[in-house]
């Protein structure tokens, strides 16, 4: 229906603005915007208008278990939708929320990432321990819904997703919206599951359900760029930091911002949206039974590209997932596949799905469906590769540092690479340009408090962030000391940036460095070794309110430094295993302890 200036008492523009502005409005901003435009009609005795109060329909709790920033910045989103749409918010990370309030929570939102094998992010281990505990409430009032991160490349896919889903029906809540498990392409699964929940939310109050859209309006004079609409970035510099002779290529990359308007502070990571090597392209064309040049459609919006393009730049051909191979099984009539798939061949599965890829699937059980587009249609998007940012913006305007290592390996009887790094290595030349956004990280973070001790561990790239954290200090003049562990394999080749880190030794940014190269003595030695060697000052360090940082691989690397860190306490502060893990634990909670892990 159409508002005409002919029968109103509003101009034309006017007419237009409000024909506008009424087909985008929810039901329950119409009745909010209908209540202030009564209220208005009415003055107080002094001629001054009366406030009008928005009717808040529900009070919503959203809690949210983030490592990398994903579910933090979904959270955001959420909190922002149900406020536009007259929802009371309460928004916190679940390790700010206090557990004993759940009981007192009606409607709470879960959303929350998979960590590792199955793990809840570090900032989901305490509320996660507290609801599987023999403490957590009945919750016979509370009506929840949860939205789980993860990649179904991963054999535990969303699990703690669906573990606190599971539980929380367990302690008698009821489900306002069914649970939503997304896959590392997760904004539109993770549109749906909002407006789902809106609506719910609207419905349980006897209002509409009508879905609210959670896009938000795009500046008509500045590009925001984003996940979704990333920035094309000139590449400035791209040299391999390793020596003559290592068996290990890290590329330190330098990339322009310029113009970009993004931001970041030490601790972000910067997504890369990659594309696949041209030789694996071809390789996987030949053995398909269509085209190169065959028309494919790669997305909602009807976009359309050759299979060829469509191959290299847009669907994920390097990682094999259950999911991709159940779908598979069911377009096929191929014996093997299918036996492959049952239970009791899991163990046999999983041994395929390691170190293979798009190209072995088709080799081995041969290409799917009676055309490029049905073959394609079960093929997932290549996921964006987040690196942990090396350089501060206040030392380096309008560029953001990189540091990758390539991955290259053999397995079942054919040479491997890494998607990105291995472009980063082999194809990406100065000029060229990428693209790219800010994954912000509220997890790892230098101390408000610049005088305040910090502790760095890292191996290999893991030294990344920590060169940001120097060059964030050296600019502010920060006081507080500083120590940096830092392992690799050999001192003569592998030593990353160590003019810099000699530099800041020299004028006093960095206080102390204790490095471990594994591959220079007989006896291999890493860095939670020489966290051992100097124990006693390493926990006078704690005691003093140090920040402890550590970065790198979560299976080996940081899990190790994670139970030495256990073992220094425990040994120095004269406690049991059980009151040192305890004492991490309480780090954990002050934020005084964080991990970038992959």
């Amino acid at each position: 229906m159409q508002l005409q200036v002919l029968n109103s008492p509003f101009n034309q523009e006017q007419a237009e603005l409000l024909n506008r502005l009424l087909p985008t409005l929810t039901d329950s901003q119409k009745l909010w915007l209908s209540g202030y435009l009564a209220a208005s009609q009415f003055t107080s005795v002094q001629g001054t208008p009366s406030t009008p109060t928005a009717t808040v329909t529900k009070d919503v709790t959203i809690l949210y278990g983030s490592q990398t920033g994903n579910s933090q910045g979904l959270a955001k989103k959420a909190a922002k939708t149900l406020e536009g749409n007259s929802f009371q918010v309460t928004l916190s990370s679940m390790s700010d929320f206090k557990p004993n309030n759940l009981k007192k929570v009606k409607n709470l939102l879960v959303i929350v990432s998979t960590h590792g094998e199955g793990d809840p992010p570090d900032n989901a281990i305490s509320f996660n321990e507290f609801l599987f505990s023999k403490r957590a409430p009945k919750l016979n009032d509370l009506h929840f819904s949860v939205l789980a991160l993860g990649d179904s490349s991963y054999e535990f896919f969303c699990q703690t997703g669906k573990n606190f889903d599971a539980r929380l029906e367990e302690l008698g809540g009821t489900r306002l919206y069914p649970r939503f498990d997304c896959d590392v392409d997760y904004e539109e699964p993770a549109g749906e599951w909002l407006e789902g929940v809106v609506s719910s939310l609207n419905e349980s109050e006897g209002g509409s359900a009508a879905p609210a859209s959670i896009t938000a309006p795009q500046s008509a004079v500045e590009t925001e760029y984003s996940r979704t609409n990333p920035f094309k970035a000139e590449v400035l510099e791209n040299i391999n930091l390793n020596g003559r002779g290592s068996n290990k290529e890290t590329r330190h990359l330098e990339l322009s911002l310029e113009g970009s308007g993004l931001s970041f502070a030490p601790g972000d990571s910067l997504g890369i949206y990659p594309e696949n090597d041209p030789e694996l392209v071809e390789l996987l064309l030949a053995d398909l039974k269509w085209s190169p040049e065959d028309s494919v459609t790669i997305n909602k919006q009807g976009e359309v590209l050759s299979l060829r393009e469509a191959l290299t730049s847009y669907y994920e051909i390097t990682v094999l997932t259950k999911p991709l191979l159940e779908k598979v099984s069911q377009l096929t009539n191929n014996a093997g596949l299918k036996d492959l798939l049952t239970p009791e061949n899991a163990q046999q599965l999983k041994q395929y799905l390691s170190g293979r890829d798009l190209l072995d699937l088709v080799r081995d059980y041969g290409a799917w469906g009676e055309s490029a587009q049905e073959f394609v249609s079960l093929l997932r998007k290549i996921p964006a590769r987040l690196y942990s940012i090396s350089n501060s913006l206040t030392a380096n305007p309008e560029e953001v540092h990189l540091t990758i290592g390539a991955v290259r390996y053999e397995a079942n009887g054919r040479q491997r690479k890494g998607v990105c790094s291995t472009l980063t290595a082999e194809r990406l030349q100065l000029g060229d340009k990428v693209p790219v956004f800010v994954q912000h990280n509220e997890n790892f973070k230098l101390p408000q408090n610049s005088d305040a001790p910090i502790i760095m561990v890292g191996a290999g790239t893991g030294v990344a962030p920590f060169r940001s954290f120097m060059q964030e200090r050296e600019e502010a003049g920060a006081d507080g000391k500083s120590w940096l562990f830092f392992g690799d394999q050999h001192f003569r080749t592998d030593f990353l940036y160590q003019i810099e880190w000699q530099k800041w030794l020299k004028n006093g940014v960095l206080t102390k460095m204790d490095v471990a190269f594994s591959r220079d003595t007989d006896e291999k030695v890493y860095v939670q070794h020489r966290m051992l060697e100097h124990s006693k000052e390493l926990f006078q360090w704690l005691e003093e309110g140090a920040y402890v940082y550590i970065c790198g691989d979560e299976k080996n690397m940081a899990h190790d430094v994670h139970q030495t860190l256990i073992s220094i306490v425990e040994q120095e502060g004269n406690m049991t295993r059980e009151q040192a893990e305890t004492y991490i634990a309480e780090l954990q909670q002050q934020k005084r302890y964080q991990r970038d892990v992959y």
